[in-house]
């Protein structure tokens, strides 16, 4: 009997010595959980410490427009009761008053080995009408008038047929006081945005020249 009792004692004691180590150690399903809320923690962290990257807006590029292919002697209207007109030989406008201009792309006064750009202007109280040529380039996209401010016109180009070297720019502009619109200056570029030439503002009234 006596062994029978110590047989059962050894069972009991086994018992009680497994029995705590099953209620402590934690089970494999617990576990996990606890490994994946240790990772939502540390994610949450590195998604509050870590900020987004911004990209700056690019400033838009005025967009050129198409260059006009005009047949030489057609009358184009400018707008403000002004026409232009282009021949083989140079550029042709005239103002509201019917007085006609000339300025020539053969007598050797511009140099057409290399971009560049002319600039002619008149107007009144109501506005000022400028015009002038391109030369130097079969590239041209846009010609921009601009004055001290910053203040940017975006011309139109019109050419003759055959894409030659030269064209005709034109543009409208508010009342400008004491130099007749002369004080603008003037950039020319290609299509693709380049800059190719500038002509800067003269301080004095334009002629009829």
């Amino acid at each position: 009997m006596k062994k029978y009792w110590l047989a059962a004692a050894g069972v009991v004691a086994a018992v009680a010595i497994a029995a705590p180590s099953a209620a402590g150690a934690p089970t494999e399903s617990s576990a996990t959980s606890a490994a994946t809320s240790a990772t939502s923690v540390a994610a949450g962290t590195a998604a509050r410490t870590e900020p987004a990257e911004v990209t700056p807006a690019k400033a838009a590029v005025p967009a050129p427009k198409p260059v006009r292919t005009v047949r030489p002697g057609l009358r184009v209207d400018a707008g403000g009761g002004f026409t232009v007109w282009l021949t083989r030989d140079g550029k042709h406008w005239a103002g509201p008053d019917g007085y006609e201009n000339f300025r020539s792309v053969v007598d050797g006064n511009i140099d057409r080995s290399e971009p560049g750009v002319s600039h002619q202007s008149e107007g009144d109280a109501k506005g000022v009408f400028h015009s002038g040529l391109y030369y130097g380039t079969r590239a041209a996209g846009r010609v921009e008038l601009s004055d001290a401010e910053g203040h940017k016109t975006v011309a139109t180009l019109i050419a003759l047929p055959g894409h030659p070297d030269w064209g005709v720019w034109y543009a409208h502009t508010g009342p400008a006081s004491g130099n007749g619109g002369s004080g603008l200056g003037v950039t020319l570029y290609d299509r693709a945005g380049r800059l190719l030439a500038e002509l800067p503002g003269f301080d004095f009234p334009a002629g009829r020249g």
